[in-house]
């Protein structure tokens, strides 16, 4: 078992960010929050978590005073690790003693598409990584959340930039529909088929 981490090496992961403490918190907030999507994008369980894992990381990493040039690429990589083996292992089942002596029957092996929707969702993050700021806070904010809560937030979104309802929703959907060319470009598929 790992020994807890210290407030000196979350001081330092803070130091990472920005020498400023406030910045930094703020930065912080930021990429967990990111973060956070990211392993419920992939489906990871329990995402909170899987962030915390990678801010230990990360922070265990500065503590062993490892030389981080651009510390939210790092955390991304570390979280890209921490949620590879998360759905790795997902996938185990429980096996009661009885029936471990038993042969187990052949299951499919979902590796294949594993893989395919790890690369869909690496295309998605570049693709998201290249629309202007805005434009992502817009299409992330506006898929978040599910029923009453989406329609709550789609509310405040409007109200936020701005816009009509029906307005929003149509720059959503030119938003989405340039993400999924993007993506298919990304994946070598024809958009245009």
């Amino acid at each position: 078992m790992r020994a807890p981490l210290t407030q000196e090496a979350f001081g330092k992961l803070l130091l990472a960010f920005d020498a400023d403490r406030d910045r930094a918190a703020e930065k912080y907030e930021a990429l967990r929050r990111t973060l956070i999507r990211f392993f419920e994008w992939r489906s990871a369980p329990f995402p909170n978590e899987h962030t915390d894992e990678t801010f230990d990381r990360v922070c265990r990493k500065i503590d062993d005073r490892a030389a981080i040039g651009n510390i939210g690429g790092y955390c991304y990589e570390v979280a890209r690790l921490v949620c590879l083996e998360a759905l790795k292992g997902r996938d185990r089942k429980l096996v009661s003693l009885d029936a471990a002596g038993a042969p187990m029957p052949a299951a499919p092996v979902p590796e294949d598409e594993a893989a395919d929707k790890e690369r869909r969702l690496t295309c998605l993050d570049e693709c998201l990584r290249v629309l202007p700021p805005d434009r992502r806070e817009l299409i992330l904010e506006y898929y978040r959340d599910d029923r009453r809560a989406r329609i709550d937030r789609r509310q405040l979104l409007a109200q936020r930039f701005g816009l009509q309802r029906e307005t929003l929703a149509n720059r959503a959907q030119r938003l989405r529909n340039k993400l999924e060319h993007c993506v298919a470009q990304c994946l070598g598929h024809d958009p245009s088929m």
